[in-house]
């Protein structure tokens, strides 16, 4: 089947992009971080130094951003930020960004164009209810505000982020409350999607549970 569209949608930390990446590569399907594609943004905003209010300024920028990404490695404007779009400035902003109407606009056009004609697995905020709300496969992806705050607390670790536990929940927690109250595409399960609650689950638990999905439909 061509064009089959799987959605994970989620709270930051649930595991959303973790798991997406191995069921693309399970399946040989197209994966679209759509998250990075925010960040991406909320990068050159600040790089930039415009205003999060200066609607202007900031439908300008877009025409003068190109996103490219392959694999792991993410390119703005043909630079290399795949680091630099994790660091803790762009976690603090990234939710106010994404919160912007006609930046949502812009990145909706541009993900539904990638997915035209292929199969796709795709991770975000608002993928099942808006992206594609004809998607064959959606899957809201959730674990308790502890939990993704430890995941990702252990992900900082490793990347030697000098950030504390307490730091990374109330960051996490503010980021639960802006993407679930925002005025557009506000975080929230699509009626049809299938709520999973990671919080005790292994990675493989939660792969063969939507592997299992998607073989339902193909």
């Amino acid at each position: 089947m061509d064009n089959l569209i799987v959605a994970i949608d989620g709270p930051a930390g649930s595991g959303k992009s973790t798991i997406a990446k191995l069921i693309a590569k399970k399946f040989n399907f197209t994966y679209i971080d759509t998250g990075a594609m925010y960040r991406m943004i909320t990068f050159y905003l600040l790089e930039n130094n415009i205003d999060f209010d200066d609607l202007k300024e900031i439908e300008k920028a877009l025409k003068n951003i190109n996103l490219d990404m392959q694999g792991d490695k993410f390119y703005l404007n043909d630079i290399d930020v795949s680091t630099k779009i994790r660091e803790k400035r762009i976690n603090e902003n990234v939710s106010k960004v994404a919160s912007i109407k006609i930046v949502r606009d812009n990145l909706v056009n541009l993900q539904r164009k990638i997915s035209n004609n292929k199969n796709v697995i795709l991770d975000g905020r608002d993928i099942g209810t808006v992206v594609f709300p004809n998607a064959k496969v959606k899957i809201f992806l959730v674990a308790t505000a502890e939990e993704r705050a430890r995941r990702r607390y252990n992900e900082f670790l490793e990347k030697k982020v000098e950030i504390t536990y307490d730091e990374v929940l109330k960051s996490l927690k503010e980021r639960d409350y802006i993407d679930s109250t925002r005025d557009e595409s506000p975080l929230k399960k699509a009626d049809d999607a299938i709520e999973l609650d990671s919080t005790s689950l292994t990675i493989d638990d939660v792969v063969n549970f939507i592997s299992k999905e998607i073989e339902k439909v193909k």
